[in-house]
């Protein structure tokens, strides 16, 4: 098995996008997620857009957003 340093020189070889996907693939076979929270999650991301779509709530563009961060 590679050491951690031989496992980083060839990470170091990929692409940009190549890294992304295994940190990607890394991720999710370390964290696994928690399927009530994902469910809850799901539901709120639901109403939020549904809201959206009846005009009770605005989106707020990432710019104004942003702005309030970098001050």
């Amino acid at each position: 098995m590679p050491t951690a340093k031989e496992l980083v020189q060839e990470i170091e070889k990929l692409s940009p996008v190549e890294r992304v996907r295994l940190i990607d693939q890394v991720v999710r076979d370390t964290i696994k997620p928690d399927v009530e929270i994902e469910n809850i999650w799901v539901k709120e991301a639901e109403a939020r857009w549904e809201a959206f779509e009846r005009g009770t709530i605005v989106a707020v563009p990432y710019e104004s957003v942003m702005a309030k961060y970098h001050k």
